[in-house]
């Protein structure tokens, strides 16, 4: 017999997403519980996107969990692109008003598990078998199994936080799931090294050879990339490949402060925008990258997911303890109008930056016009950095 379990919000998934809207929820009063099908030092473990918004660093400030953030966070007031090896600055503070923070999603991560231990607050990993069940009934359901028992997990909102992957998006039926998605002809070749990074702020590089961006952790953490193709094995990529296609790519003056460190992870992406819709059927509400993925080139995940918890967080209070539904009945409206955006700037980026392998000169010789078009418009220069920067969060 399964043992009984009951909470206000069960949340499935213990990434940034299902561990920010438990600590908002918690802060607020609202009972919370976390599961996790991997290891937590797993979650801890993976590296993933490091630029957040403002809107981002806000929401972490309003959670208690900014202070690191606050204190190793590297501030960019703009970012580079090169093209063909000509470098043209992005100046978000000039062009904005505004700027980002670059600071790993692990350690994001880090903050918010030590948060909720701190707190004293349910996590329970190495869960499998996860099945939300009677979402269109007043107490929905989660059954799972640890450890070898099997547990029955009563609730009022189930909250889907498990990603692409994960079960949640699948219990919306298929009568009313829509779904839109772009698969792009090209992955990414991400290596970590302990190496100081080539400049002080990211720089997107556009070349014949392909993509690369230069990328940081901190000071002495470098996270660089290279176009590849998808299919590409991690082993077809050694280092010394990986650094003479970033030094082509970039051109010689970034190339000669290329610390040629050997890498300490290496892992192949491939590039994908994807939106599920509605994100709400009865009971359960997605947030993150069980409803959307965008490609990392506009630096939109992370942001995307937190953008969906405040909006979420502010829905479920306004239910749970104002016994106001309308929140909760926009929330899906409200999330994707500002998703549909993140996934056009996010296409955007990845079609202007990317060198398509079809080899279509009409499409070669129009992605050139574009780039040549953003060096000398500061008008196309602002809409780059308002977007990059990140659109209103409207969470009230």
């Amino acid at each position: 017999m399964a043992k009984l379990l009951s909470t206000r919000v069960a949340i499935v998934g213990a990434g940034p997403a299902g561990l920010l809207l438990g600590q908002l929820l918690h802060r607020a009063g609202i009972d919370n519980l976390v599961l996790e099908r991997r290891p937590i030092a797993r979650v801890l473990a993976r590296i993933r996107a490091g630029v957040l918004e403002e809107g981002t660093v806000r929401l972490l400030e309003e959670a208690g969990v900014a202070d690191r953030l606050h204190r190793e966070g590297l501030v960019h007031e703009g970012i580079e692109i090169a093209v063909q090896g000509e470098r043209r600055r992005i100046d978000f503070r000039a062009l904005t008003g505004r700027q980002v923070v670059v600071y790993g999603q692990t350690e994001v991560t880090k903050d918010l598990v030590e948060a909720r231990r701190a707190a004293g607050l349910p996590l329970l990993d190495e869960v499998s078998d996860v099945l939300p069940v009677d979402l269109e009934s007043e107490r929905p359901r989660v059954l799972f199994r640890r450890g070898g028992e099997a547990f029955e997990l009563s609730c009022e909102i189930v909250a889907g936080c498990d990603g692409f992957h994960g079960i949640c998006r699948s219990r919306i039926p298929a009568s009313r799931l829509r779904t839109f998605e772009r698969v792009y002809p090209f992955g990414w070749l991400g290596i970590l090294t302990r190496a100081r990074p080539v400049s002080d702020e990211l720089i997107y590089a556009y070349s014949e050879r392909g993509f690369a961006l230069f990328s940081m952790r901190s000071p002495t953490v470098s996270r660089l990339y290279v176009q590849c193709a998808p299919s590409d094995p991690v082993e077809a990529w050694p280092d010394e490949r990986v650094y003479e296609e970033l030094a082509l790519r970039v051109g010689p003056e970034v190339a000669a402060r290329l610390e040629r460190a050997p890498s300490i992870e290496k892992s192949v992406t491939q590039m994908r925008s994807f939106v599920a819709e509605p994100m709400r059927h009865g009971r359960l509400v997605l947030a993150g990258d069980a409803a959307h993925i965008v490609p990392p080139t506009g630096a939109k995940g992370l942001n995307l997911a937190a953008a969906d918890v405040g909006l979420l967080a502010r829905a479920l209070v306004a239910f749970l303890r104002g016994n106001d539904p309308r929140p909760l009945d926009d929330y899906s409206e409200r999330a994707l109008a500002r998703v549909w955006k993140a996934e056009r700037f996010s296409w955007w980026m990845t079609s202007l930056l990317h060198k398509f392998p079809e080899g279509d000169p009409f499409r070669d010789r129009l992605q050139r016009a574009e780039l040549d078009y953003l060096f000398g418009s500061r008008a196309q220069q602002t809409v780059l950095a308002e977007n990059y920067v990140g659109l209103p969060l409207a969470l009230d």
